[in-house]
């Protein structure tokens, strides 16, 4: 800031102004009454003269002794407004003085304190929020009134980058009135967001997006009794709502897999009791057909904690060392006699040479081939054809053992296939030939054995040119 337009400066100006007027006033009237009644009139017009040079002499020290006690600290306080205003919150004034420059200065260095001590305590408490959200698992997305995101953490970075490209639906369009723009909101919460602004309270939903279930719980911001806008949770919950329709699907089947038996032991039991069975033929065959279904359901009881054992991992399974090849030749021979019954070709190709497995469990092996081998029996028809094979090959994780159950049978629709390992599914009951309907845990037990043995099982189907379950297990097991 330059001199002259300086405090001081102006002040200064102002009084030269005034002496300059008094001393002109003066002259004026003076100096023709000094020419009429005084002798020597120069040496009077030279001491005027020197007057005005000293009264413009004193009013210029005057005036730099207030800008040395005035200009300066103003500007010493300005430069320290400044420093604060761009963010050196710690800048204090080193003024000491007992006048109201003093006083402003301890006034300001109180304020800079405080506001320091505001800004670090905010500071800290955004820092705060910042780590809990960081934290958080949950997605958590802040809007304002406009729909314009504010704030998210990184679950709900994810989230909007999943529904970014989400196309707008006609429901979408009918929610939001003329006029209306939602800037970066998703496009799954609009509908949500347009009540909480309406209504005024807090909004719970699940919403479908892209074959998944989210849970959103979304509040209104509040600030001096107006909404400024929504803060919306959204978790992920289509894990837990597919097992609860896994929990409710599993009761229902076990009932109706239960309930089935036990309504023919009844009903047969009843007819004994009340003396249908005329003949010692007719009573034999209703025993047989009790004891048919006390076997199945015992099969079934048996299969379900089988089952909940290997997901608890409460079954001990043993590993050690074993021939693949004298377990598949002992499979063949096992049923040879079923195929012939039914006139089933039934086919073993196998290496020669052994096929050793470092770590696996023999009985439970066998107990997945039994399964794969009754199922490809009971979809298969008389006069069709089932194979068994199993190869050593190399991969990138080392030598596996690849095995394979082929068989002729009716096959099972593309839909079908991904879910063909659950509890209790059966693709199509009207494929089976007529035997002993299965309890639909046999592949799900088959997985569970393959799964702790490190391998994989999957299947491809054709309707009308059978199946084949492809397993591999690796020869040394992986740590």
């Amino acid at each position: 800031m330059s001199f002259w337009r300086s405090l001081v400066g102006k002040l200064w100006m102002t009084i030269i102004g005034l002496v300059a007027c008094v001393l002109l006033i003066l002259g004026l009237f003076l100096l023709p009454y000094i020419d009429t009644n005084f002798t020597n009139s120069a040496a009077i017009k030279k001491m005027f003269v020197i007057v005005c040079v000293i009264g413009f002499s004193l009013t210029t020290f005057f005036a730099l002794f207030l800008f040395t006690k005035i200009t300066q600290p103003m500007q010493q306080l300005i430069r320290a407004a400044d420093s604060i205003r761009k963010g050196k919150y710690d800048t204090r004034l080193s003024l000491r003085t007992s006048d109201e420059i003093g006083t402003l200065s301890i006034t300001f260095n109180h304020m800079a304190e405080e506001l320091e001590n505001t800004i670090r305590s905010l500071k800290h408490e955004k820092e705060h929020l910042s780590s809990v959200l960081r934290s958080m698992y949950d997605a958590v997305i802040t809007l304002d009134r406009s729909g314009a995101i504010i704030l998210t953490n990184p679950p709900g970075e994810k989230v909007l980058e999943l529904w970014g490209d989400l196309p707008d639906s006609a429901s979408e369009m009918e929610e939001m009135t003329e006029g209306d723009y939602w800037s970066g909101i998703p496009k799954p919460l609009i509908p949500m967001f347009h009540r909480v602004l309406d209504q005024e309270g807090d909004q719970s939903m699940n919403i479908h997006v892209k074959k998944g279930v989210w849970s959103v719980h979304m509040t209104p911001l509040a600030s001096d009794g107006e909404i400024r806008g929504a803060v919306a949770v959204v978790r992920d919950v289509t894990e837990q709502v597919k097992l609860d329709k896994m929990r409710s699907d599993f009761v229902a089947n076990v009932s109706h897999e239960i309930r089935t038996p036990l309504s023919m032991m009844q009903g047969y039991s009843e007819a004994l009791l009340d003396g249908m069975a005329a003949t010692p033929e007719e009573q034999a065959e209703l025993v047989q057909v009790i004891h048919d279904e006390s076997l199945r359901m015992t099969r079934l009881v048996r299969d379900l904690l089988d089952l909940a054992r290997m997901e608890a991992g409460y079954i001990d399974m043993p590993m050690a060392q074993m021939d693949f090849r004298e377990l598949a030749e002992r499979m063949h021979r096992k049923f040879l006699v079923r195929a012939k019954e039914h006139e089933i070709t039934l086919k073993l190709e196998v290496d020669d040479s052994p096929m050793y497995l470092e770590q696996a469990n023999e009985d439970r092996l066998e107990q997945v081939l039994t399964n794969l081998l009754d199922n490809a029996f009971r979809h298969t028809p008389d006069g069709g054809e089932i194979g068994i094979s199993a190869h050593i090959r190399e991969s990138k994780l080392g030598k596996e053992l690849h095995a394979s159950i082929k068989d002729s049978g009716a096959g099972i629709p593309s839909d079908d296939l991904a879910f063909i390992f659950e509890r209790f599914y059966k693709a199509d009951k009207a494929r089976v030939r007529g035997e002993t309907v299965g309890t639909g845990l046999g592949l799900s037990i088959v997985k569970n054995i393959v799964d702790s043995h490190q391998g994989t099982i999957q299947a491809e189907s054709e309707l009308g040119k059978g199946t084949i379950f492809h397993m591999i297990l690796p020869v040394e097991r992986h740590q």
